[in-house]
């Protein structure tokens, strides 16, 4: 079997900065398969895109079998591949996870059979990022200001019987507007701490002591205002504190020593080399690679499985479209080190929606592990017609 076709699409949603990069890789003997480039939002999507039609070029005439052999070639022959960052990773992790598509309709298995079976049918899903709301079928969000608002958030999550939920307590001001970059650096003023703490104590009673409650802070903090802010966390037993300032190993040592809270963080860092100081230096506990843009399936997995030698757990980060939430699903489903799902507010928002064939939503807080050939998941025609760049590479 050979790879004879890769076209590449970057599609235009109603909010401009949501931007989903997709793959589909096309073979000799019929089958295709379909990934993503998880760069949807923020300012990499047309990065993305540019990168995953010029690495198609080099799979051409390839074995799709042979992911191994077709990640090293990408890894090493591309000359910024080595110890690449996310516009190099997420071209390999498109391609990589289009290639295990692949072999999972070739064997007629879902891909966790494949990366060594699923140890759960479902997986305990949390509620994301509610400080943007948690309405279903929305245009956009809905941004969250007051204690009350917060605490409102929270019960429509647990109404709906999810048992954990995700908030970044320091994003929008009490008074409308958001906190910018040098609001949120430093030494956070105590103004500002009581706002964190009154939004979290609302939180907290509101959903009671058998729920779990994570906390962001999407890296926008240094490290003595992350230490304040993890202060306020320890009093009210949050799970733990994801992203709490730039990802450098030896910040994130620094405030993981100062705070009595487990620290996660994953999403900006790219392969196994970058992970292995976290790892050596205990720093993380909860870590949070995304497949679509740390590498794909063939990458991530060894990462998960290094973490697991340091009894690091694993949260896979997804916020992309839903066809990266089913390609995490395969992975989480079949690791020992899993600790929890991340459902994204995205995934419930109309932008996001019939990019493809599945779109996978938790039922009573737990979504279920798929069972069909390859991811089980597809682009859309939808997705194909709202592409506003196309490439196709023969």
């Amino acid at each position: 079997m050979k790879i004879t076709k890769v076209e590449v699409l970057k599609v235009k949603t109603t909010r401009a900065t949501w931007r989903p990069v997709f793959c589909r890789i096309y073979t000799d003997e019929g089958i295709y398969g379909d990934g993503e480039a998880a760069l949807a939002y923020g300012r990499a999507a047309d990065a993305g895109f540019a990168a995953v039609k010029e690495f198609a070029s080099l799979i051409i005439g390839m074995d799709p079998l042979k992911n191994e052999v077709i990640w090293e070639k990408l890894y090493k022959s591309t000359f910024w591949g080595q110890n690449g960052g996310p516009v190099i990773f997420a071209a390999i992790g498109a391609i990589d996870i289009a290639l295990w598509d692949i072999k999972g309709k070739f064997y007629n298995a879902p891909i966790h059979a494949l990366l060594g079976g699923a140890r759960r049918d479902k997986l305990r899903s949390y509620a994301s990022q509610l400080q943007n709301g948690w309405e279903y079928g929305n245009d956009n969000y809905t941004f969250q200001y007051s204690p009350e608002d917060f605490a409102e958030a929270a019960k429509k999550a647990v109404a709906e019987k999810y048992d954990a939920v995700k908030f970044d307590f320091f994003e929008k001001k009490p008074e409308g507007g958001d906190y910018v970059q040098e609001d949120r650096r430093c030494f956070v003023l105590p103004k500002d701490l009581h706002v964190i703490e009154d939004r979290l104590a609302a939180v907290r009673e509101a959903v009671g002591p058998d729920v779990d409650i994570i906390a962001e802070a999407h890296s926008r903090m240094d490290a003595p205002g992350a230490i304040r802010y993890a202060k306020i966390l320890e009093k009210y037993d949050v799970m733990f504190f994801e992203e709490p300032d730039t990802p450098t190993p030896y910040m994130t040592k620094y405030i993981a020593d100062q705070v009595n809270i487990p620290i996660a963080g994953g999403e900006r860092v790219y392969g196994r080399w970058q992970f292995v100081p976290y790892f050596e230096d205990r720093s993380l506990q909860v870590i949070q690679p995304d497949l679509g843009n740390c590498g794909g399936f063939t990458e991530v997995k060894k990462i998960c499985d290094m973490a697991h030698a340091y009894d690091v757990s694993v949260q896979a980060h997804i916020c992309a479209s839903p066809l990266s939430t089913t390609a995490a699903i395969h992975l989480e489903a079949v690791l020992p080190n899993f600790v929890i799902h991340e459902h994204h507010i995205c995934n419930r928002i109309t932008y996001n929606m019939g990019l493809t064939t599945v779109d996978e939503q938790p039922v009573d807080g737990f979504l279920k592990v798929p069972d069909a050939p390859g991811l089980g998941n597809e682009i859309s025609e939808k997705a194909y017609k709202m592409a506003d760049a196309f490439a196709v590479v023969e």
